[in-house]
């Protein structure tokens, strides 16, 4: 990869989010019509192994015929997308590494868990949906009597984790250009730049203390040190978090970022995921002003890895 690792970490992300946007469409295939007792039903046409196969959809109406229609060209456009970054990839010489047994597993394990994960990370954020309303807005895209803001940040959570979830993606480095696109997914709808590291000063509610502006020589150098550190990915998982928590790289969703990067590299060494849960936000948050105003970071870390640290 050596000095294309930019443009093919970039089209990894492309790809990646191209795969994303198929997995949550809801239909595969082309549409068909078929009449029964004069009446007509809507069905997908797919081949798979070989065989052609047909899945019912619904009663047939125009609205519905057309949606279908507008589904399949987008499917095949995207599909067609995919294939052209992959052709790119080969020339720049970048392979697909076969992923352990152990990741694979990891990936799996962190995908059954999906829900629960963006559930206690709505929480988090202070965001006041039940878990069937979240589960709802996942499968769905909206709910009633859920705020817009509410339903595009949990979306944007959603998006963000089907990105790091991604085989290319999981087999990219863990390092501020994944931070940046990460944050830029979670703050989707919210800012045109949700990804670009921060230029103006902030304030954290509850605490004196105030986050320096970052500068991102630092950032980048800081990140990859500690990456490079000879210790359990659990560790370093932890302290990636919590110092981009700190730091206030972005102007806006950094715990949403940081600790989905987090994941990213944890989930990359197939050791399991870290996420707050629901009943232990309030000590977290308590924990998380005590280290932005001094407190090592040992004692969030002993917290992190014993209440909120799942592995198998």
């Amino acid at each position: 990869m050596g000095a294309n690792y930019s443009e093919i970490q970039e089209l990894l992300q492309q790809k990646a989010d191209i795969q994303a946007r198929l997995n949550l469409m809801p239909y595969d295939g082309n549409p068909e019509i078929k009449e029964s007792n004069g009446s007509k039903y809507l069905y997908m046409r797919k081949r798979v192994a070989g065989k052609l196969t047909s899945t019912y959809v619904d009663v047939y109406s125009d609205e519905l015929y057309q949606l279908l229609l507008r589904n399949a060209k987008e499917r095949k456009d995207l599909n067609k997308a995919i294939r052209k970054i992959n052709k790119d990839l080969a020339i720049l010489g970048y392979e697909d590494k076969e992923l352990s047994a152990r990741v694979l597993q990891n990936l799996d394990f962190a995908r059954a868990n999906l829900k629960t994960n963006i559930y206690d990370q709505a929480v988090l954020e202070g965001v006041a949906t039940t878990f069937p309303q979240t589960e709802d807005i996942i499968e769905n895209g909206q709910v009633h009597g859920v705020s817009a803001a509410d339903v595009q940040k949990i979306l944007n959570l959603k998006h963000a984790w089907e990105f790091i979830l991604d085989r290319d993606v999981i087999q990219s480095e863990s390092n501020y250009h994944m931070l940046c696109h990460i944050a830029k997914l979670v703050n989707e709808g919210f800012f045109y730049d949700g990804g670009r590291i921060r230029g103006i000063p902030v304030q954290i509610g509850g605490t004196s203390y105030v986050p320096p502006l970052p500068i991102e020589t630092v950032v980048i150098e800081r990140i990859d040190e500690i990456r490079s550190q000879d210790k359990e990915p659990i560790e370093i998982a932890i302290e990636l978090c919590m110092y981009c928590m700190k730091m206030k790289v972005f102007k806006d969703g950094n715990k949403r970022a940081s600790v989905i990067f987090a994941n990213h590299y944890l989930i990359a060494q197939g050791m399991g995921f870290l996420v707050i849960p629901e009943k232990d936000v309030p000590e977290f948050k308590k924990l998380l002003v005590q280290y932005y105003e001094g407190e090592p970071l040992e004692v969030i870390g002993a917290f992190l890895k014993e209440r909120c640290w799942k592995n198998f």
